[in-house]
């Protein structure tokens, strides 16, 4: 499960520069980078996690969430442990932040041509990087990525978004879609909430559009910390930019981890925040963790036609006809 990692340079006194993600960390001999599963060992990077698997399930496509890829469809889906945010707020910290703070690594040895052809087996037609942070077991991704392209299985990362330009070009084409995480339009948010910074994301989200990416986004609404009017329209104009076609999901929070004195989110701001992306010129703005919401359904974006209704993540009437709307023919966007 230790091999040498990609993506770095070797500097002066044995030390090493990681460069894949934003935090781009200096490591000492002997010490390893914020996410705690890459370790310098004498002069050389080398990953902790490969193949070491904590988590592995066949999911619903629509937990990632992603409504665009072959929507009902199986997404069999993977996690080591590890990360490179320290968020307050982590929905997985048990495994995500394990590295971090107890000092250890946990994760069953398995390759990656058994990922790919359990993905095949269980009728999977997408393998999901999620859980934790893709990013950080990049190199057994990335080995798990070409592999299930040649089997004809698409690849969707579960991100931050804080890889380097480099780490997308290095998997390039393998790459189909993503969910990624804008945690709020604010940099001090990013700093104090999460251990980053903020334009390294809006950078990867332009950089995934531009090579062909399908890009959903989610941001978890925290009353009081990232739920103002204004910073909602920020969001909103900005995946406006990235192409108005661009999925948003707006997630309820629930106390976790850190932040449990932070209240749930009331399903009047899902819905207010909802107003703000349609009246930016969204196409499809989503509820997301309100089971039951109309948000959760998608409609044409031509005439408004119901198109996919969604009991939480599960489709209970899908009303496409060769991916089009049966009313006015309009295409709906994504990947079928």
């Amino acid at each position: 499960m230790i091999r040498e990692a990609l993506l770095y340079e070797k500097k002066d006194e044995g030390r090493v520069k990681c460069g894949l993600c934003s935090h781009r960390c200096l490591i000492a001999p002997g010490k390893r980078g914020i996410c705690a599963v890459r370790e310098n060992r004498d002069g050389t990077l080398h990953t902790l996690v490969y193949g070491a698997l904590i988590a592995q399930n066949v999911d619903p496509i629509e937990k990632k969430p992603i409504f665009h890829i072959h929507p009902g469809s199986k997404s069999f889906s993977i996690a080591t442990v590890g990360c490179n945010f320290s968020c307050t707020f982590c929905q997985n910290a048990d495994i995500s932040q394990m590295p971090r703070e107890g000092g250890f690594i946990r994760g069953r040895e398995t390759p990656a041509e058994l990922v790919v052809e359990s993905a095949v087996h269980s009728g999977s037609r997408t393998i999901a990087y999620t859980y934790t942070e893709p990013t950080i077991f990049f190199e057994y991704a990335l080995d798990v990525a070409r592999l299930a392209s040649g089997r004809g299985l698409k690849n969707i990362f579960v991100t931050n978004g804080y890889m380097t330009p480099e780490t997308l070009d290095t998997i390039g084409a393998d790459l189909h879609g993503a969910n990624v995480d804008l945690k709020s339009f604010s940099d001090e948010f990013y700093r104090k909430q999460c251990g980053a910074r903020l334009e390294p994301v809006l950078t990867t989200l332009r950089e995934m559009k531009r090579r062909g990416v399908w890009v959903e986004v989610t941001t978890l609404l925290i009353p009081g910390l990232n739920d103002g009017d204004g910073e909602l329209r920020e969001i909103a104009s900005f995946l406006v930019s990235l192409g108005p076609e661009t999925p948003w999901h707006i997630s309820r929070f629930h106390p976790r981890y850190q932040l449990l004195s932070a209240p749930t989110t009331p399903v009047e701001t899902i819905h207010r925040a909802a107003q703000i992306g349609r009246e930016a010129g969204l196409k499809y703005v989503y509820s997301g963790n309100v089971p039951g919401d109309q948000g959760e359904n998608t409609a044409c974006a031509a005439c408004g036609e119901l198109l996919v209704r969604r009991w939480s993540f599960t489709i209970v009437e899908n009303r496409l006809q060769q991916e089009s709307c049966p009313r006015c023919g309009t295409r709906l966007d994504g990947i079928y």
